[in-house]
Order: C-alpha cells, then sequence, then structure tokens
C-alpha cells in the first residue's frame, strides 16, 4: 500500500471508529457531528470533479447543494401535508422515501448543472468563477422570494425522511447511509478519474490545445464533468437537510460554495479523499473553536493560507509525502 493509501485508510477508519465509540459511550451529538463531515465531504467530492479533475473553479456549486435541499424539503413537505405537488396532467404527491428523494435532487441538481455549465463554460478564468457565482446568487434570492416554501425563513420538516429496513431517526443509522454513500461517491470519483473519460479531462485541463487536435473537444469533457459534479452535490445536499430537518436559502448562499470550496483545497484538491479530510478538519475546527470565539474563522483562514502557500497538495498532500494529484 501506498503512504497516501495509507492515510486514506485512516481516514476511513477514523469515519467508523469515532462515531460508533460515541455512540456506544452514549454521545449522540458526536455522531451528530461525524454525519455531518460525511455529507460535506460528499458535497466536496462532487466540486473535487469539476475543480481538481477538470480544472473548473466554481463558486456556484451551492446552487446544486441547495436544489437537493429544496428537492427533500418540497417533496417531503408535501407528504407531510398530504397536498399534491401537480394535479394535471395527473396527480404527483409528495414522498418520504429516501430513495426516491435522492433519485429526483440528483436529476433536478444535474438538470440545473446542464444549463449553467452550458453557458458558464463558454467563458474562462475569472469570468467562469463569477458567472458561476451569479448563478449562485439568482438561486439564492429567487429562494428568498419564494413564499410557497418559506421565502426567506426556510422550511421545516418534522420527520425524517424513511429508508427501507432502518430507523433513521436513530442518528447512527442515518450515519451508516450517508457514509455508505460517500463511500460509493468515492469509488465512483477514483474509477472516472482513472477512466479514458476521467483521463481525457484531465488532458484537456493540462493541454485543451492538443486535446482538440485528437479530434475531442474540451467544452464537451467538462460540461460532462459539470454536471457529474452538480449531481454528487445535490445528493449532498438532499442528505444535509434530510440531517437537519430543514432548509433554507442559506444553502445557496456565495458562503456555502466557498466553504465547499474550502474543504477541497485544504484537503488537497485533485486528491480523492482530499474533501473528506477537509471536511473532518472544518467540523473540528467549528467544534472546537467555535465554542472559544464566535471569530474562529480567522484561525481558519491562517491554516487556509498556509497550506496554500506551504502545502499545495493540501493535508492529504502533506501526510503522503508527495505533490503529485490523482489522474
Amino acid at each position: 500500500m501506498s503512504r497516501e493509501g495509507a492515510v486514506n485508510a485512516a481516514i476511513v477508519a477514523l469515519l467508523l471508529v469515532v462515531p460508533v465509540g460515541a455512540w456506544l459511550a452514549d454521545e449522540p451529538f458526536i455522531v451528530t457531528l461525524a454525519t455531518r463531515a460525511v455529507i460535506l465531504a460528499l458535497a466536496g467530492v462532487g466540486l473535487n470533479i469539476a475543480l481538481g479533475l477538470g480544472g473548473m473553479i466554481s463558486l456556484g456549486h451551492a446552487a446544486f447543494f441547495g436544489i437537493g435541499g429544496y428537492a427533500m424539503g418540497i417533496l417531503a413537505s408535501h407528504a407531510q401535508s398530504y397536498e399534491p405537488l401537480f394535479n394535471w396532467p395527473m396527480t404527483i404527491g409528495g414522498t418520504q422515501s429516501m430513495p426516491l428523494i435522492w433519485l429526483v435532487a440528483m436529476s433536478v441538481s444535474g438538470l440545473a448543472a446542464l444549463m449553467v455549465g452550458a453557458l458558464s463554460l463558454r467563458t474562462t478564468g475569472a469570468y467562469f468563477i463569477m458567472i458561476t457565482l451569479a448563478f449562485g446568487q439568482m438561486f439564492y434570492y429567487f429562494a428568498v422570494s419564494w413564499p410557497a416554501y418559506g421565502g426567506d425563513d426556510g422550511l421545516s420538516i418534522y420527520v425524517r425522511n424513511g429508508f427501507p429496513g432502518l430507523n433513521t431517526l436513530v442518528p447512527v443509522q442515518f450515519l451508516a447511509i450517508c457514509l455508505m454513500l460517500l463511500m460509493l461517491g468515492l469509488g465512483f470519483a477514483a474509477m472516472l478519474a482513472r477512466s479514458p473519460f476521467g483521463l481525457a479531462l484531465d488532458a484537456a485541463r493540462q493541454a485543451p490545445e492538443r486535446v482538440e487536435t485528437v479530434g475531442m473537444r474540451p467544452y464537451r469533457l467538462r460540461l460532462m464533468a459539470f454536471v457529474i459534479s452538480g449531481v454528487i452535490t445535490g445528493l449532498a445536499g438532499a442528505l444535509y437537510a434530510d440531517l437537519n430537518r430543514f432548509v433554507s436559502p442559506v444553502m445557496f448562499s456565495w458562503q456555502t460554495s466557498g466553504e465547499i470550496m474550502v474543504f477541497v483545497i485544504l484537503g488537497g484538491a485533485g486528491r480523492l479523499f482530499g474533501p473528506v479530510a477537509g471536511a473532518m478538519l472544518f467540523i473540528l475546527l467549528e467544534h472546537v473553536l467555535g465554542g472559544v470565539s464566535e471569530f474562529w474563522h480567522v484561525y481558519l483562514g491562517l491554516l487556509l493560507l498556509i497550506v496554500v502557500l506551504f502545502a499545495r497538495g493540501g493535508i492529504i498532500g502533506l501526510l503522503a509525502g508527495r505533490q503529485v494529484a490523482h489522474g
């Protein structure tokens, strides 16, 4: 096993040992913190496909995170109130089945990513960053002005959605669902990076002109990666809303996009487990330093500055002793 493989294995062990230990010690709050880290790590895995593999610096991924959250909130609220979503051409109601909600959240997020990406990827550099940010803010203000689903106050869900064979209200069981999805997301990201598509996308990031000379279009490669990235981030949004049993326009905010990017950069952009390490560290700092000072983000900023200047491979690169991203 390589050194980076050992680091990745240690991260997986921490994700298993810490919440199980907290559950055995009857500390549900620690289990909930671990669940939050796992869900945010999944959102980071989605962004890492666009950022780490495709070189697309998106400040609008909160749009897909929020769409996933609102897909959950809308479906669950209609199921709770027994009000149909649509009455024509056929009556369609809400649902509290997690698999169905995930399917809808991923589909809608993917469709949004297709539309956003189709326009945004016609620009590059700072223009791409700003147009993705603009799309995210458009979704944010739309949610604020949507009174049917809470507007600025958000939307509460009174009972967590269900998964066959499990009691999702038990924190450790809901964590198991989220951890399973994170592992599937990481496995998919690893296969994607090693696939012909992933290799072509990596080549388009490094030398788009050479990719065009062999008959491939970098725009199409990036757009497909952007859509895949949005789908995974939307799934994370649905899980996050289910964890809190609440969804609000904050999920669309540029701060949320920035936090997801921080996970990726802290852990190591392009590293398979980079978003996981980054999300775990972020939650740890928030929990430990948040109780000391409300300005704990200052310390996070200093840490991020150190990583950017002296550990370009992020935490994973620093621990693995190599500065080469996956690909």
